[in-house]
């Protein structure tokens, strides 16, 4: 994101999951919060908004910043989403009034034009890649600092927004989440007090439903998808301040449970799902203000565990987790991320800010051709193989709300 409010660190750190360590990078070219980070099939990460028009560029390769195409209206609490074409969707915002203004950024000219608008302004919504390729844009904080229900889907193809059924409750500050199903899991927020609510969308039948609600009202929180299928919720703002509860959903069941709580209250932190299957939570705001401190989740032992320090306190930031497996965070008042950590021989989804298993399948014989197609894990030796491929599949990652296309070979 681009921009932000005076006296924000420009600064930009990685995490290793090998060592539990984080390290310097080059800084932005300008502070920022509010912003959004988005993975590009290059590798790169594209980071814009936060008020200001500037955008920039992170190589992994270089360890530096460039600024690339401004946004044509400057914005903060918007969303950005990767769409199957590799372009990326950036929606709403503020900037000072709320914004119903879309944007597509090309990766391969470095501009962004404008695409057609939302049907209502709105800021602290969500926006999830669906299965189709189509984006739902979810509730909201509205003009006149009212909470939003509406709903609204992108379609790729026309460039357009059509409205679906609303959600049950008005709400801001949640969180969305793609479950394998297909269908979409939306938590918390506020309205404006804080909520327990949790609906489900059916992208199918475009409508909402109510699941199991919230052991603990919150908002601010983050959700992480697990390889289990289960949604981890954890931390952000209750009734008693800040949270350090966690808690687990169950698709099967439409249920929480608690789990172990965090070692530190937090909120407006990140969470990232790490290669190991372990979650990041990384900074954030707490009692004593913007929080340096990070942990692990282990969905296996379910416990949190103390890893290394930030470098520089700070919350509202973005954590993107790069080919490497190694996690970058930028800007911010404040950071705090998750770090899952999924079963061996899982692999980096190059859409998308996640890992997961890529497997053999038999495919027909005439979709099929005799060769083989081989990849070294890093440190691994001898090379994996696996025999079965295809010219061309676009298939969904289901750990991640994102849709990729692979040459070649057949990932499951």
């Amino acid at each position: 994101m681009a921009g932000g409010e005076a006296n924000l660190p420009s600064s930009a750190e990685l995490y290793d999951p090998a060592t539990g360590t984080w390290s310097t990078t080059g800084s932005l070219g300008c502070a920022r919060d509010h912003h959004t980070a988005t993975l590009l099939a290059s590798g790169k990460v594209l980071v814009a908004g936060g008020v200001a028009c500037s955008a920039e560029l992170y190589d992994p390769a270089m360890g530096t910043w460039t600024f690339t195409g401004n946004l044509n209206v400057g914005r903060g609490q918007h969303t950005a989403t990767l769409l199957p074409s590799g372009k990326v969707l950036v929606a709403g915002g503020q900037n000072p009034s709320y914004l119903n203004s879309a944007e597509l950024y090309d990766p391969v000219t470095g501009m962004w034009t404008l695409t057609g608008p939302l049907a209502t302004a709105r800021r602290q919504h969500t926006a999830t890649l669906l299965p189709s390729g189509k984006v739902l844009v979810a509730a909201g904080h509205g003009s006149g600092n009212v909470p939003l229900s509406s709903a609204e889907l992108y379609d790729p193809v026309t460039g357009m927004w059509t409205l679906t059924n609303p959600l049950g409750n008005p709400r801001y500050d949640h969180t969305a989440t793609l479950l394998p199903s297909g269908q979409v899991l939306v938590a918390g927020g506020q309205n404006p007090s804080d909520l327990s609510s949790v609906e489900l969308y059916d992208p199918v039948a475009g409508t909402w439903s109510s699941t199991g609600s919230l052991g603990t009202r919150r908002n601010a929180h983050t959700a992480t998808l697990l390889p289990s299928g289960k949604v981890l919720v954890a931390g952000g703002n209750g009734p008693t301040g800040y949270l350090s509860s966690a808690e687990l959903y169950d698709p099967a069941t439409g249920t929480w449970s608690n789990t172990v709580d965090l070692n530190v209250p937090r909120s407006n932190h990140t969470a990232t799902l790490l290669p190991s299957g372990k979650v990041l939570v990384a900074g954030g705001g707490g009692t004593s203000g913007a929080l340096s401190s990070a942990e692990l989740y282990n969905p296996v032992a379910g416990t949190w565990s103390n890893t290394g320090n930030l470098h520089v306190a700070r919350a509202q930031h973005t954590a993107t987790l790069l080919p490497s497996g190694k996690v970058l965070v930028a800007a911010g008042a404040g950071t705090s991320a998750e770090l899952y950590d999924p079963v061996a021989g899982r692999r980096c989804c190059p859409q998308a800010r996640c890992w997961w298993r890529e497997e053999p399948m038999p495919v027909p014989p005439s979709r099929a051709r005799s060769s083989t197609i081989r990849w070294r894990e890093p440190g691994a030796t001898p090379a994996t193989s696996i025999s079965h491929v295809i010219l061309t599949l676009r298939h969904c990652c289901p750990q991640a709300r994102c849709w990729w296309r692979r040459e070649g070979i057949l990932f499951l």
